[in-house]
């Protein structure tokens, strides 16, 4: 049995995203337990139901890249975002910390306390990566009438770099910095202070915060791994698979 993670899965990168993993292993058919996720407070309302719509076609066939495949969807497992992305590391957290996992649409915030998740203090706001591209492209096409591309904005929020002339480069970094002052805000809002914490920044907005924010530099680490908590869903599902198997 094949476990696939990802961090969300619609219907279309559901199958896509197993064809990859298929693909990769040179097979066309397989069973597979899929290991999920969802932003920390919808965790616990959403868990089962989200389940169940990924569980409801346990036999699938499709047809990806001109290839078919066969599917069995053996099992689900749905885990939170962000606490995920450290399970394998938790041992190295001491003291207090700060996670922030910026993903697409949401920017997930939770305490560890020497490893341990602090779930009263965790939260889900929607103040992901596409807030800040949203602002990018708006704030050039209000100040220059230019309709800057998804790519440009994107290849920028990714590298925290740029290669595009003035003034678009300038006001790409404008929207970028009201963005990042904007989370640090958040942060603080949720107690944050760095001088009795270290922060950890995650996920496909860590590296913008990296390039324009104004952190401390000592207590403030960024980890550019964009695939940590589809890493972490996965050991997570095996060693709840495993647990189970043991008790069964």
């Amino acid at each position: 049995m094949i476990i696939i993670s990802k961090n969300c899965f619609s219907s279309s990168l559901r199958f896509a995203a197993i064809a990859k993993e298929l693909n990769a292993r040179e097979l066309t058919s397989a069973r597979v337990h899929l290991a999920a996720g969802l932003p920390l407070k919808w965790v616990q309302a959403q868990r089962e139901s989200f389940r169940k719509y990924l569980m409801q076609n346990k036999f699938v066939q499709f047809r990806y890249k001109g290839r078919q495949y066969e599917v069995e969807i053996a099992g689900c497992t749905v885990m939170p975002q962000c606490y995920s992305a450290v399970a394998e590391s938790l041992k190295d957290f001491k003291g207090m910390n700060l996670l922030a996992d910026i993903g697409n649409g949401t920017m997930n915030i939770m305490y560890l306390n020497n490893g341990r998740a602090m779930e009263s203090k965790s939260w889900t706001e929607k103040l992901g990566i596409f807030q800040c591209m949203k602002r990018i492209h708006n704030k050039v096409l209000d100040e220059t009438g230019t309709n800057l591309m998804n790519e440009v904005i994107e290849n920028y929020l990714r590298t925290g770099e740029t290669d595009i002339a003035e003034p678009y480069a300038s006001l790409m970094k404008e929207a970028a910095v009201s963005y990042v002052q904007e989370i640090f805000q958040k942060l603080k809002d949720y107690e944050y202070n760095e001088s009795l914490m270290q922060l950890h920044f995650m996920g496909g907005g860590a590296r913008i915060v990296e390039a324009v924010g104004e952190y401390n530099r000592e207590r403030t680490h960024f980890n550019h791994d964009i695939c940590a908590t589809a890493k972490g869903y996965e050991y997570y599902c095996y060693m709840i698979l495993r647990h189970n198997k043991k008790c069964s």
